[in-house]
């Protein structure tokens, strides 16, 4: 079984550009925000919840769905993106969440 993703596998790469594998899309991962758990769900989580959030280009936006992304000078993630309401114009904001 392939090793759960973790806020740490994503922290070395914002500011990086994530490249749709095989698609024209290329997003940047702006932010990695990670949940504070509380004492009492500490024990209860396989992993630590946290959402990655990615900025791309206004008016061509990426459908919901799973997609492979090659990150710049990095790996490759299999990831599962939407786009989200985004209060600047001049771009596209997308999420995507791990529990």
């Amino acid at each position: 079984m392939p090793e759960q993703l973790k806020p740490d596998h994503f922290t070395p790469h914002v500011k990086k550009i994530f490249r749709v594998k095989g698609g024209r899309h290329a997003l940047t991962l702006t932010e990695v925000d990670v949940r504070r758990l509380q004492d009492w769900e500490a024990a209860l989580v396989a992993r630590q919840p946290f959402t990655l959030i990615f900025a791309g280009p206004a008016g061509d936006v990426l459908p919901e769905g799973l997609y492979v992304f090659d990150v710049e000078e990095g790996p490759s993630f299999e990831l599962y993106v939407m786009p989200i309401h985004t209060f600047a114009r001049d771009r596209q904001d997308y999420q995507a969440a791990f529990n």
